[in-house]
């Protein structure tokens, strides 16, 4: 079953009414048949964000909503997922990816899915299809 990817930067665009991708992000979800998933790393990543940048408010909503969601579905990184995003850290010296980044290109890469959402040009450097 083909599924799609949420990383950080699509939640937040999701998220923040002011961000430069948010209409497209929001009338991408809305058009969007398929299921998403993301990963306790992304989770982490996006909820911290949004603290720093909208207040702890937003991060408890977010938070909650995508906690209680059956429309997205929240996967914990394996052992295995962070040995292989550690393997992709150390071989990508010359970009600059966040090891959060690593572990979703590895969960990727184990689910086999193509599509991501997300604002993150460093999922085009390993092969993803951004959806916006």
């Amino acid at each position: 079953m083909e599924r799609v990817f949420v990383d950080t930067s699509g939640w937040y665009a999701l998220v923040d009414a002011q961000d430069a991708h948010h209409k497209i992000a929001k009338a991408w979800l809305t058009r969007n048949t398929l299921p998403l998933i993301t990963t306790d790393y992304v989770f982490d990543e996006t909820v911290t964000l949004i603290r720093m940048e909208l207040g702890h408010t937003p991060a408890l909503e977010f938070g909650e909503k995508l906690r209680a969601s059956s429309w997205a579905q929240l996967l914990v990184v394996t052992p295995e997922d962070r040995h292989q995003a550690w393997e992709i850290f150390k071989k990508f010296q010359d970009q600059r990816f966040s090891f959060t980044d690593c572990t979703s290109f590895a969960v990727m890469q184990r689910l086999g899915l193509r599509q991501v959402l997300t604002v993150d040009r460093h999922f085009q450097v390993m092969g993803f299809r951004p959806v916006i």
